[in-house]
């Protein structure tokens, strides 16, 4: 489904066109491969939208090029300052391709509404999305113990003081990948349809349908049931998200 407004954005824009430049703002400056090209009106590059997608998300997914094939995979996400981390086996066939540099861009999205138009044309969805261009480097020492504290946090926040760390040979079987925060956009698209003039005249109904992910009440397994240990009061939080 295409929408009117990007029908209208044929044109590739030249760098900083459709972004509000504006001193006080601290942007992310776009780049050949970041820039958004249509509906310019939805991109947004400065670091207070981009860091609020980002944090919200509990999965992203990366595509990279491997043995000449692209893939696309997803898993956990948190960021750090200007950094993004994963983390996973050692030897994860992804992991190993992307701590050696490789070119990667890792995607975030998040679906928060069916846009109901009067035509299945102007039929959308509202979301906020990032992506980011950019490359993978391992990481080791303080700096991996705090990326996966992070990952743990970005899941279920309180949960690191409330956790055995992990061991050495834990440690030593996983491994973490930061990716910098240099080539970003987010692109964002919300309120009701935009429908053609002639169509609001017509005897459909157009709105929106709010989506969000919600969280149930925690269910204990069989050794917290045994020991009567009641779930943790920051798991409440997450039903009421």
């Amino acid at each position: 489904m295409v929408s009117e407004e990007d029908l209208l954005a044929e044109s590739v824009p030249q760098a900083g066109e459709g972004v509000p430049m504006n001193d006080t703002v601290d942007l992310y400056d776009p780049t050949e491969r970041s820039r958004v090209r249509r509906s310019l009106k939805r991109a947004a590059y400065d670091r207070a939208t981009v860091h609020a997608i980002i944090d919200e998300a509990r999965v992203c997914h990366i595509g990279f090029v491997m043995d000449g094939a692209p893939r696309v995979l997803p898993t956990a996400v948190a960021r750090i300052d200007e950094c993004v981390y994963v983390h996973g086996s050692r030897h994860s066939t992804m992991l190993r391709a992307l701590e050696n540099g490789a070119p990667a861009c890792v995607t975030i999205t998040h679906l928060d509404g069916l846009v109901v138009a009067r035509s299945a044309f102007h039929s959308s969805m509202n979301y906020r999305s990032v992506v980011i261009h950019t490359a993978g480097r391992a990481v080791h020492g303080f700096r991996k113990r705090r990326a996966l504290d992070a990952l743990v946090e970005s899941l279920i926040p309180g949960r690191t003081g409330d956790v055995r760390p992990p061991s050495v040979e834990e440690l030593a079987i996983t491994s973490v990948i930061e990716f910098p925060l240099e080539e970003v956009s987010a692109k964002t698209r919300s309120g009701p349809p935009v429908d053609a003039k002639g169509d609001y005249l017509l005897p459909f109904w157009g709105g929106v349908v709010p989506l969000r992910m919600v969280a149930g009440a925690p269910e204990s397994d069989d050794a917290a049931v045994r020991a009567r240990i009641s779930p943790p009061h920051y798991l409440e939080r997450e039903t009421c998200r």
